[in-house]
């Protein structure tokens, strides 16, 4: 008999209106054609499977490997990630007991969380918010194999195929096992092999992790479990394992085998949950534990070669968009393992040009691997070792969710940014109803003063039941908005700009009725003159919280209008609307240098009122992410200073996260040696929780001293810069080699990099100076490329490419 398990939390009935009132909000947004989608866990088509081998040999420079398995206590920092986009697992590779921690991106407690606190602010806590959590925990026993009874110890990481290997001797015989997530047969994958005689004999064990009990299925050979969340979510998970030689037996609730040449075990699992406002986020016709089970069958129907050819097909058709070389590294560098070759770089200060493009490529691993056909990244990403992850591995919209996506675009990954697009409008309409009834309440201090309320906005931290947390975000729409745009920018999609034009003028909406009217001295004239501002806010996350005309906000909605008049003209709609935001976001009060610092003003004020070396570089969003101010005879001189000014004011040592957006605006400044400074800040070796790269290469994040977490921003960050570095683009210009540090200049090549306007960059380099480029079109026409201070404009038909030689 099988049973479900009913977790008992506090938290409270959700008030949510009906499918009727969801439906109305959705169709006055236009989103409702974006509801009702597949839930991100369901059955599938039979995957088509490779006719020809794509396995490839291992290529050094996308590999990364260690002598020594992962601790169990120590999983987020040692154990090696593997995913398919939306079931992940963290594998610690002992060769005596591996163990898999298990999560689905969808795995969330909590709910709507709509009862406002008492300072008119969101409640945020596991029971009322909620949080990302394990699904399980996968473990394979093999007793005699314990670390100390085996030699030649090596795992690695094949970034090139997406697949995690270990390998080690024992008595003479050669163990291997794979382990992979595959996308196509939607599950986990561990294949266990050996050369030279050997067998394995010992048990699988599934376990979930909030009190569920796993019963097993002899005649089915399985082990599953399922249960329910007070929220409604209902989940389960299954295993299997198969041998074509020895025994495989269910015994109780385990998986036992014994003397099998061979093993296979294949797991999956998933949640009902529903990107449908509508719906409340759940599909209640979806049994999750049954379709579990249905999955890892369907897959033991085939041999492990035939599962790992067809991961590896699908997963290079998206890795392989993009290459890097920066350099060539030494024979002494090659002989160290990942984490000593870590360890060395910090310690020699001698560049290791293959290592950090290797750091480069890891991220969009962990962005394959973790963005596709589910939810967007998290603070957690794919990836946890237990269920109480700081900031509950939500969504923060004041930086932490753009910066996840920062590369995406860049690096040849725009198909994994549609789950950023689809969370956002699944969202919409909740987003919009928690604005009409709640933005507006008397206790918010950031209330609109105006009285009026339109279109939408967020709260500082995201769930995924439609549900706020902390604090009101009011300039949070215009940032996930901006991230929207750009990726238009970058893939030139017609349809897609179309799908997200409701959240573009929801979000216009929202600052139609919020702006406010102030009489500030127009510096050029001296005269008074009438400029909107924005209502009462808090510059994130320092200073005081109620400024009027925070540069955060006005740089982030001055580029929402412009973005919006541009989605109209391009879409031929909304003509009247169109020219109403234009007429608005020529009145708004653009930032000023403050006449006593230097810097650009964080605030109206000529005073530093927060803390000058503080994470976040929020005054400097008009540098990056956005192109108001730039190096270039289009931005006022003291314009530039100021912004140049307050950047160096804030330091070049923080947390991962935010020296990646430090690397990003040195990059957009040219300063080649600085951004490079910063990556490599990034790269040092994380010791006893300190700020810096864990031996798994996961950022670690010093929350206090001698504790440290992972938060995964970072390691898409600092890629991003890496790339900004070598590639700047907006559209209809592109600049090539724009900071190119020493570290990297004697030779190099970048292929695959997207620019904006709509193309695709191949490019090469020695001495510094741009040998060859290829430009390809994605649906671009025209633009401009720079090297040197040369420019050549280009002119493409969509699909059209041209080499561009003698560019110095």
């Amino acid at each position: 008999m099988e049973c479900t398990v009913d977790i008992q939390h506090t938290d409270s009935p959700e008030r949510r209106p009906s499918r009727r009132g969801f439906l109305a909000l959705a169709a006055a947004a236009g989103t409702v054609t974006a509801l009702g989608a597949l839930p991100p866990f369901t059955a599938t088509a039979a995957p088509r499977r490779p006719t020809e081998s794509p396995m490839l040999s291992a290529a050094a420079k996308n590999e990364l490997w260690w002598q020594a398995p992962g601790s169990e206590s120590s999983m987020i920092e040692q154990g090696l990630p593997v995913g398919n986009g939306r079931l992940g697992a963290l594998a610690s590779n002992d060769p005596g007991r591996e163990l898999l921690m298990i999560t689905d991106a969808t795995l969330w407690t909590g709910g709507l969380n709509d009862t406002l606190d008492s300072d008119g602010q969101f409640p945020y806590a596991r029971d009322d918010f909620g949080s990302f959590t394990l699904l399980a925990k996968l473990t394979v026993d093999i007793p005699g194999h314990d670390l100390s009874a085996v030699s030649g110890y090596r795992r690695a990481l094949d970034l090139s195929q997406g697949l995690v290997t270990t390998s080690y001797l024992r008595s003479g015989v050669t163990y291997q096992r794979q382990i992979f997530a595959s996308r196509p047969d939607d599950d986990i994958v561990l294949y266990f092999s050996q050369k030279g005689g050997g067998h394995y004999t010992g048990t699988v064990s599934l376990d979930g992790t909030h009190g569920e009990t796993t019963t097993a299925n002899r005649s089915g050979g399985y082990a599953s479990f399922g249960a329910a969340f007070p929220n409604g979510l209902r989940y389960g998970a299954a295993v299997t394992a198969y041998s074509r030689s020895g025994r495989v037996t269910v015994d109780g609730a385990r998986i036992s085998f014994a003397g099998c040449q061979d093993l296979t075990v294949v797991v999956s699992g998933g949640t009902n949950y529903a990107p449908d406002a509508a719906a409340g986020y759940r599909d209640p016709s979806l049994d999750p534990q049954r379709l579990a089970r249905t999955k890892v069958l369907d897959a033991a129907g085939h041999p492990a070669g035939t599962l790992l050819r067809t991961h590896v097909a699908d997963y290079r058709d998206v890795f392989e968009r993009m290459d890097i070389s920066l350099g060539t590294s030494s024979p002494s560098q090659r002989g160290l393992d990942t984490w000593e070759r870590l360890r060395a770089r910090a310690r020699d200060g001698e560049p290791d040009p293959e290592i950090e493009a290797a750091y480069l490529q890891y991220g969009r691993y962990l962005m394959i691997s973790g963005s596709r056909g589910s939810l967007p990244l998290n603070l957690q990403g794919l990836w946890l070792d237990g269920n109480d992850p700081d900031w509950m591995g939500d969504y923060h919209t004041d930086i932490n969710i753009q910066m996840n996506y920062w590369m995406a675009d860049r690096a040849g990954l725009s198909s994994c940014f549609d789950a950023y697009a689809d969370y956002c409008l699944a969202q919409l309409p909740s987003w919009t109803d928690l604005t009409h009834r709640l933005f507006n309440d008397e206790r918010n201090r950031y209330r609109n003063s105006t009285g009026r309320i339109a279109g939408w906005t967020v709260a500082i931290s995201t769930n995924i039941h439609g549900g706020g947390g902390w604090w009101w975000h009011p300039a949070g729409n215009a940032w996930l908005c901006q991230s929207l745009w750009e990726h238009y920018e970058y893939t030139q999609e017609r349809e897609y700009l179309a799908k997200i034009y409701p959240l573009l003028k929801g979000a216009c909406e929202f600052w139609e009725a919020r702006l406010i009217t102030m009489t500030v001295t127009d510096p050029a004239t001296g005269a008074p003159r009438e400029v909107l501002v924005a209502d009462s806010d808090w510059s994130p996350e320092h200073g005081p919280l109620d400024a009027k005309g925070i540069t955060y906000a006005q740089e982030l909605v001055w580029t929402l209008f412009g973005s919006y008049r541009t989605a109209c003209a391009v879409l031929g709609k909304d003509p009247g609307y169109s020219e109403t935001i234009d007429a608005l976001r020529e009145r708004l009060y653009l930032p000023v240098v403050s006449p006593k610092t230097g810097w650009l003003e964080e605030w109206m004020s000529p005073d530093n009122l927060g803390e000058t070396t503080h994470r976040h570089l929020s005054p400097l969003v008009g540098l990056f992410p956005g192109d108001r101010i730039r190096p270039d005879d289009s931005t006022p001189k003291d314009l530039l200073d100021g912004a140049t000014a307050l950047l160096a004011a804030r330091g070049m040592n923080s947390f991962g996260w935010a020296n990646a957006w430090r690397s990003l605006c040195w990059a957009r400044l040219k300063d080649a040696e600085k951004a490079y400074e910063l990556v490599v800040n990034n790269l040092k070796p994380s010791a006893n929780g300190s700020n810096g790269t864990a031996m798994n290469l996961f950022d670690i994040y010093e929350v206090e001293q001698g504790r440290g977490i992972f938060q995964i921003d970072a390691n898409f960050g600092t890629p991003a810069a890496m790339i900004e570095m070598l590639v700047y683009s907006r559209p209809g210009h592109i600049e090539l080699l724009p900071a190119l540090p020493t570290a990297w200049a004697r030779s190099g090549s970048v292929t695959g990099v997207g620019v904006r306007g709509g193309f695709v960059i191949d490019l090469g380099w020695r001495d510094g100076a741009v040998t060859e480029a290829r430009l390809r079109s994605v649906g671009g026409r025209s633009t401009t490329v720079v090297f040197a201070g040369k420019a050549r404009k280009v002119d493409l038909e969509p699909g059209g490419s041209v080499t561009l030689r003698d560019l110095g």
